[in-house]
């Protein structure tokens, strides 16, 4: 009989074995399915974004409920991507773990993880176009675009090593979100292992590559339309600099500091 945490639970041991067939089945993806999941996956992540600039934008929450009730709205995002099932690149460090056990190649990790970006971006970005386009930012009288560029000009002006770092916590608490999930056997399971670690990154202003992917097109579209006035210059380079530190950071937080940590613990002490 399988050993079991709580009542129904997959034990940590069962999640790191689900963990690597899965990854396996990833990594393996036929090309246009793993771009056009991934895509879906940047929109999935996309909407969560929007939702969490909806509660910033409201001037009369404090900044801990405002950051909280913003997080636990975003989590929606990877809710989705497990859910719905789609492709995503920060929770998809996780397939470091077939990779050390020798199940994928390296070429097949990073095809995986090129092409799950690259479809990210472009959901992202489509999501954007699509939401600027429906002028949702002039809600609340101006202040969801206000909070857009607010949002895009403090992530610019991160420092890299800031920014980096930050990438690094985010992911930990993403893989461990997507860790937990595996543990579940219900729709309801999945919410709950999302939900908490999920709040707990965005309430602490940690970053997400992806969710940055949707917040810098859609300030930089708010911007070139003059929709707010006398903000920060949002700048192509400032964005490509962010991401490439968060890119980075999210790789150190969910391959090393998740995966391969969980690796060593199950897999290298099984072997």
């Amino acid at each position: 009989m399988p050993e079991i945490y709580g009542s129904d639970a997959f034990s940590p041991k069962e999640i790191a074995a689900r963990v690597e067939t899965v990854g396996v089945t990833k990594a393996r993806l036929p090309l246009l399915t793993m771009l056009m999941l991934g895509i879906l996956a940047g929109a999935f992540i996309g909407l969560g974004s929007l939702g969490f600039v909806i509660v910033k934008s409201d001037a009369s929450l404090g900044f801990a409920i405002a950051q909280l009730l913003g997080g636990a709205v975003f989590s929606l995002g990877l809710f989705l991507v497990l859910v719905a099932g789609a492709e995503l690149f920060t929770g998809n460090n996780l397939l470091v773990m077939a990779w050390a056990d020798g199940k994928i190649t390296t070429r097949e990790l990073l095809r995986n993880w090129l092409v799950v970006c690259t479809g990210n971006l472009i959901g992202a970005v489509g999501l954007a176009v699509l939401v600027f386009l429906s002028h949702h930012a002039d809600l609340n009288n101006g202040a969801i675009a206000a909070q857009y560029l607010k949002i895009a000009a403090a992530k610019t002006d991160l420092p890299f090593q800031t920014a980096f770092f930050r990438g690094v916590l985010c992911n930990v608490l993403v893989c461990m979100a997507v860790w937990m999930a595996f543990a579940g056997r219900s729709v309801f399971d999945k919410a709950v292992a999302v939900f908490l670690p999920v709040t707990l990154f965005v309430a602490a202003g940690f970053e997400h590559s992806i969710a940055n992917m949707f917040f810098f097109p859609m300030a930089m579209l708010l911007q070139a339309a003059g929709t707010v006035d006398a903000v920060p210059v949002i700048t192509v380079w400032g964005c490509l600099t962010n991401l490439a530190a968060v890119i980075l950071g999210n790789l150190v937080g969910g391959s090393v500091l998740v995966g391969l940590v969980y690796h060593i613990i199950y897999h290298r002490r099984s072997a």
